[in-house]
C-alpha cells in the first residue's frame, strides 16, 4: 500500500498538471474564461427552475429548487463518467510515449467536473437565497453525499475506461443507458407519484439513494438516515473496489488497444 501511496504522490504534480488543462480546455478562448465554471450552472438553473416550474405542477414545495438540486447530482454522475470513459483513449498518445500511471487520467476527469459540481452547488444556494428559501445549518452535511458519489463515479470511471478501451460501442450504449437512467432517477418527479412497482426499481437506483441523501440536507432541513448512509457507503466501497481491480487487472494491456 505504502507502495501506491509514495507512486501517486510522485505523479501528483502531473495530475494537478490535468486537471488544470482540462478546466482550461473546456472554457478555452472564452471571454470570461473559468468564471463560467459558477455562471453556466446558474443560468442554466434559471432557465431550469423558469421551465419546468411552469411545466410541471407536482405537488412539492420549492419545486425548481428540487428540480435543480435532481439536475445537479444526474448532470455530475452523466457527465464525470462519460469524461471518465474516453479518459485513456483520449490521451493514447502520451501514453504511448512514457510511462504514466494510467489511472491519472480517469481521476484528472472526475477531479475537474467535481469543480463544476461544486460550482453548481454553489450556484444552487445562490439560487435558494434568491427564492428565499431558507438556508438551513444541515448544508454543511451535503458533503457527505456528495463525497460518496464522487467516489462512486470514480469506481464507474474506472470500469468504464477499461471497457471502452477494449470495446469503443460502449460509448454509444452508454449514452442510452444515461437517458433511461435519467427517467429511473427521480430529477424532475416526487417519488411519492410512482407505482409500487415502479416505485422499487426507482429506489433500487444507486444515484436514487445519493439525490435524496442531498436534497434531505440541502433543502428539507433534515439529516438523512442511517440506513441510507450506510447503503451509499457499501455501495461506494464496492463500486470503487471493483472498479480499482478491474483497471489495475488490465492496464497493461491498454497499449494493444489504443
Amino acid at each position: 500500500m505504502k507502495a501506491y501511496i509514495d507512486n501517486f504522490l510522485k505523479y501528483k504534480p502531473l495530475l494537478t498538471e490535468l486537471v488544470s488543462r482540462d478546466v482550461k480546455n473546456k472554457y478555452r478562448k472564452s471571454i470570461l474564461g473559468v468564471l463560467w465554471t459558477l455562471l453556466n450552472p446558474l443560468l442554466m438553473m434559471i432557465v431550469l427552475a423558469v421551465v419546468f416550474s411552469n411545466l410541471f405542477k407536482f405537488d412539492i414545495e420549492n419545486f425548481p429548487i428540487y428540480l435543480l438540486s435532481g439536475n445537479i447530482i444526474y448532470n455530475f454522475f452523466s457527465g464525470s463518467t462519460t469524461d471518465a470513459m474516453s479518459s485513456i483513449l483520449n490521451n493514447a498518445s502520451l501514453i504511448k510515449k512514457i510511462y504514466v500511471p494510467k489511472y491519472l487520467f480517469v481521476f484528472s476527469r472526475i477531479i475537474s467536473t467535481s469543480i463544476n459540481l461544486f460550482a453548481s452547488i454553489i450556484a444552487l444556494m445562490f439560487v435558494m437565497v434568491a427564492m428565499r428559501v431558507e438556508l438551513h445549518l444541515t448544508v454543511v452535511f451535503a458533503i457527505i453525499p456528495i463525497i460518496l458519489l464522487i467516489l462512486f463515479c470514480t469506481g464507474i470511471g474506472l470500469l468504464l475506461a477499461t471497457i471502452t478501451v477494449k470495446f469503443r460501442d460502449v460509448m454509444y450504449l452508454y449514452g442510452v443507458f444515461l437517458t433511461a437512467l435519467m427517467y429511473l432517477t427521480p430529477v424532475i418527479y416526487p417519488m411519492s407519484i410512482l407505482p409500487r412497482w415502479l416505485y422499487i426499481i426507482v429506489r433500487l437506483n444507486p444515484i436514487t439513494n445519493y439525490l435524496m441523501m442531498f436534497r434531505s440536507v440541502m433543502i428539507n432541513g433534515t439529516f438523512f438516515s442511517l440506513t441510507a448512509l450506510c447503503i451509499a457507503v457499501i455501495e461506494t466501497a464496492a463500486v470503487l473496489a471493483l472498479g480499482l481491480f478491474v483497471f489495475y487487472k488490465h492496464q497493461d494491456e491498454f497499449i494493444l488497444n489504443i
